[in-house]
């Protein structure tokens, strides 16, 4: 036979190969199909015999069915058996600041109450109650089986007015015990864990599982604002780690001294007194149809050697409360709760603690009203960048006086030449003028501004506190309140915001005459963009705490009037006399104003070229 006959007979032959295999593999599948069928048929039909004789089932027999449940669940508790079954207990503590209340079940915390703090509806606030939060401890056991604390009832073992001991007891003296305290006027809750004549039933394992969670109720008027300060935050070898609030979010850390659910004034906060190793961390954005906003859970791994210590804050993110936990601590022993406030970062973050802060604290000291408190901040802020003010003013003044001779600079040159600006640079460097004199300034107090923008939000001392109209100098005051939401302004219209940007729009005015060499009417846009920004300050901050807002407003209309203060007593005789008097000096260029020049007359150059070349390709 030839190559090329030998060649189509394997081919057949391979060929009748693959039409045999592949029939006996449907046939396998057609049957593994059939089996699967008459098992999910033989399921189901059981499942209906098992409820037909339910329906026949004795008082006696379904009382049989459940004792052999909860044996199959002893068996599975092993010494614990016992804490299979029970009845709930509710044990109070309480002290002048704070009120939990701890369930027998699982020894853990079922409500917290701060006993100084109200909800905006003004009731009890309770920072959890019911079942919005969970607390699972897991022992792996010798006999294979794992011991949740969640499901066991302990017995109080003991109790006095700031303690109590939760016990789960077990065969041979072996005991698990759940220890809380309170101190007086404290908002930290000690919680050890202690096992007695344990070893024959729990596996000596390093570090067990802790499943923590917590649904966040909204606490404040305004929701919107609420949520955008509750995050999960925790500590770990890197510092403070904060997880987004915005967006559902999951992290994994390692070595965690703590773990904090908080929301906008308020925290519950996990503390080990031994770093926590591999730490899953979760925390999930719910739906504005609930009343709920955050749902929080921790699933991290504790280090147990027969004990384990931890702490629980729960309180206000008050600056000052959360700072006192780290006195006579230092380096990485600091616990740094206080940034569980949000006061900005790097700079921003220094003005508040080292300035703010203590001015706050001190006027708070003596004055009731934080609406005045508010106000002689303001004036002390205000004070303090008035050298500031005062020389923008005399800058923008200097720049008005000289706008008769911008104005024939600008009929010499055409718009946007290199020319006409080399000009004004040096009629403004002849006469003494900084280009910088009147945005310097301005630039010098954005720090404070911007620190402020981040303490008013934060600080708790303004929460329910009222001033003229303003209900809660924490949340948006409502003057006008819609039935319907209106796009970027909301259901409603904040009187304090209303009058910071009506203040801010008078001012844009005053200061744009005063500074008027004709820069205006050659660039309308630019006119037009200087409103732009109060208006559009006015859909930002409309949602915001009143007390930013009043603070703005006030430092607005300070503004004003140490501007007509300042125009009043400032000679335009006299000042047209120093300018006069700078022409008759020698110019000293500074390094900025020589680079400056220089650019001017490299673009100039540039465009004189580009003038010529042009000039020669028309020839």
């Amino acid at each position: 036979m030839d190559r090329s006959k030998l060649g189509w007979v394997v081919i057949v032959l391979l060929t009748l190969g693959w039409f045999y295999m592949g029939s006996q593999e449907n046939e396998k599948m057609r049957q593994a199909q059939q089996n699967y069928a008459d098992s999910l048929a033989a399921v189901q039909e059981s499942e209906r015999v098992a409820a037909e004789q339910a329906k026949t089932m004795t008082a006696e027999d379904l009382k049989r069915a459940d004792s052999l449940a909860m044996a199959a669940k002893s068996a599975a508790l092993g010494v614990f058996a016992s804490a299979a079954d029970g009845s709930e207990s509710l044990v109070e503590l309480s002290n002048s600041v704070v009120k939990v209340v701890l369930s027998s079940k699982g020894a853990s915390m079922k409500s917290a109450t701060l006993l100084k703090y109200k909800t905006y509806d003004d009731k009890l606030l309770e920072l959890f109650r019911d079942d919005e939060m969970s607390f699972n401890m897991t022992f792996p056991m010798t006999n294979g089986c794992n011991l949740n604390t969640s499901d066991l009832y302990f017995s109080v073992k003991s109790k006095t007015d700031s303690s109590v001991v939760f016990s789960l007891e077990g065969e041979g003296n072996a005991s698990l015990d759940f220890v809380y305290s309170l101190s007086e006027d404290s908002y930290m809750v000690d919680f050890d864990v202690v096992s007695h004549n344990c070893s024959y039933a729990f596996k000596p394992e390093k570090n067990i599982p802790l499943v923590w969670k917590n649904k966040r109720r909204q606490l404040e008027k305004g929701r919107v604002f609420e949520n955008r300060y509750s995050k999960l935050c925790y500590k770990d070898d890197d510092g403070i780690q904060e997880m987004s609030e915005e967006s559902n979010d999951q992290a994994t850390a390692q070595n965690v001294k703590w773990i904090a659910f908080k929301d906008q004034f308020f925290s519950v906060v996990l503390i080990s007194d031994s770093l926590m190793g591999r730490s899953m961390l979760q925390s999930e954005k719910l739906s504005d149809s609930t009343i709920y906003m955050k749902d929080y859970m921790a699933n991290v791994q504790v280090p147990f050697n027969q004990s384990a210590s931890f702490r629980f804050f729960i309180g206000p993110n008050w600056y000052k409360l959360l700072k006192s936990y780290d006195k006579d601590l230092s380096g990485d022993d600091k616990l740094q709760l206080k940034r569980l406030v949000p006061l900005g970062w790097g700079l921003f973050r220094w003005i508040n603690q080292l300035i703010v802060i203590p001015l706050f604290d001190f006027f708070g000291s003596f004055i009731s009203s934080m609406g005045i408190v508010i106000l002689l901040l303001t004036l002390v802020v205000k004070t303090l960048l008035f050298p500031l003010t005062y020389k923008s003013y005399l800058s923008n003044a200097m720049m008005k006086a000289l706008k008769p001779e911008i104005d024939k600079i600008n009929q010499k040159y055409p718009e946007n030449s290199p020319e006409k600006s080399q000009e004004v640079m040096a009629l403004y460097r002849r006469s003494g003028v900084s280009m910088t004199g009147g945005c310097l300034p301005m630039l010098l107090s954005m720090p404070i501004l911007i620190a402020l923008f981040c303490f008013f939000p934060s600080a708790i001392e303004l929460r329910q506190q009222s001033f003229l109209w303003a209900e809660d100098l924490s949340s948006y005051d409502a003057i006008v309140t819609f039935p319907f939401s209106i796009p970027l302004i909301g259901d409603h219209l904040s009187l304090f915001c209303v009058l910071m940007t009506v203040t801010n729009l008078v001012y844009t005015k005053y200061s744009m005459s005063m500074t008027d060499t004709g820069t205006y009417q050659q660039m309308p846009m630019m006119k037009y963009m200087m409103y732009f920004m109060p208006l559009m300050f006015f859909f930002m901050f409309n949602d915001y705490s009143s007390g930013l807002c009043y603070y703005y407003f006030i430092s607005m209309l300070i503004t004003v009037i140490q501007t007509l203060l300042i125009r009043r007593s400032v000679d335009d005789e006299k000042l047209l006399r120093k300018i006069k008097e700078n022409r008759e000096k020698p110019v000293q260029k500074t390094g900025w104003m020589e680079r400056i020049s220089e650019i001017q007359r490299m673009a100039a150059e540039q465009q004189a070229m580009q003038k010529q070349n042009g000039a020669n390709n028309r020839r």
